[in-house]
């Protein structure tokens, strides 16, 4: 099953999207500039293959909901995310805002 919906955070509307999927759950939000996503998102791919498309992405492990990836603090992030002051151990919140 797929849930899309909109979320807010500080009175910004992002997209929450939620697949699941035998054993686990895909959890992503994502706004018009970049992104936070579960464990799946492999950040050394988006870092090193795909680093010409300047992608902003955070990744927070060990969530199972939305509200626990926005939450967490965030384990990796792209290096155009740190660019934008997005930080390991920045909860995922935090980190949307900064991709306004």
């Amino acid at each position: 099953m797929m849930n899309v919906s909109p979320i807010t955070i500080g009175g910004h509307t992002f997209t929450a999207i939620s697949v699941a999927l035998p054993k686990t759950n895909l959890l992503v939000v994502t706004s018009e500039k970049g992104y936070i996503m579960c464990g799946a998102l492999d950040v050394a791919l988006l870092n090193e293959k795909l680093k010409d498309r300047g992608i902003i992405a955070g990744r927070a492990v060990g969530v199972k909901t939305i509200d626990q990836l926005l939450d967490a603090p965030l384990e990796s992030v792209t290096y155009e995310a740190a660019n934008l002051g997005i930080y390991t151990g920045m909860a995922g919140r935090d980190a949307l805002l900064k991709m306004i």
